[in-house]
């Protein structure tokens, strides 16, 4: 049995069945870890969704920013501004369409497997959380997912604030802090804030913004699985590893099994986006 940790997807679904034929993932013995982001910009997100679903328990998927904007899409009324505003509210009108939504609602933000000492997460852990922690808080977004607070999270899932967290948050503000450190983090300020702006390689984002991964942490020596941050490319050092690697951006997407220690990467080449 392998495991296979996989970039983010965003609607390439050709690129992910070349990639699955590569390292010859096999449902009935192999495992799947794939990053999140499994839909928007790329061509076709309603396959990627139908394929990830079908595929079951051979699966692990954890929520990236991408797939939680289809959740917030899909409690706005059919006629909304923002959901004409957005090429992947045609999955929402699609016949399984509010399967997958409820499918999807029900994948967590992050998975520890204990066993291989790994962590998947979408973009990241505030360094100042302990995995132990960073469970407990990713636990607590999931309890509203699948329960009846999912539709006033996804009302109010908007918003870079807070920027810093605080143990005497509530509600929303606590949970959409959550949300943005493992779905949207990529720098921090030295004194642990959100820089939720900031999009480009580490090295142009001054001397006051940081990697996550890079800052001091708590988190032992667990390694980190993330996707999120094209710009990085693949990486493995800081006791982390990258796997988006601009796949949607006519790059690459990237293949590595996490079983193995110093496996090397699987990777194929993607098409040019279209305009």
């Amino acid at each position: 049995m392998a495991i296979y940790a996989i970039g983010d997807l965003q609607g390439c679904y050709d690129p992910f069945r070349r990639l699955l034929d590569a390292i010859e993932f096999d449902p009935n013995h192999d495992t799947l870890w794939l990053t999140g982001d499994l839909v928007n910009r790329g061509p076709n997100s309603l396959a990627v969704l139908r394929l990830v679903k079908r595929l079951g328990d051979a699966v692990v998927t954890v929520l990236g920013n991408h797939d939680l904007h289809l959740l917030a899409l899909s409690e706005r009324p059919k006629r909304s501004a923002l959901r004409k505003r957005y090429s992947i509210s045609y999955i929402l009108d699609a016949e399984d369409g509010p399967e997958l939504v409820d499918w999807l609602r029900r994948r967590p933000l992050l998975h520890h497997d204990a066993a291989l000492n790994k962590v998947l997460v979408h973009a990241g852990i505030l360094p100042r959380w302990s995995i132990d922690k960073a469970c407990r808080r990713a636990a607590e977004v999931e309890a509203q997912l699948r329960g009846d607070g999912f539709h006033d999270l996804m009302l109010h899932l908007y918003g870079n604030k807070p920027v810093l967290w605080r143990k005497s948050l509530e509600g929303i503000p606590r949970h959409r802090f959550i949300v943005n450190v493992f779905t949207r983090m990529r720098l921090l300020t030295s004194r642990g804030g959100l820089d939720l702006k900031t999009k480009g390689t580490p090295g142009s984002s001054g001397k006051f913004r940081h990697p996550w991964f890079e800052l001091p942490h708590k988190r032992g020596d667990t390694e980190v699985v993330f996707g999120h941050w094209s710009a990085l490319g693949y990486l493995r050092d800081h006791g982390v590893v990258g796997l988006d690697t601009g796949c949607v951006w006519g790059r690459a997407l990237t293949a590595l099994r996490v079983d193995v220690p110093d496996a090397a990467p699987v990777q194929v080449p993607c098409d040019a986006p279209t305009s």
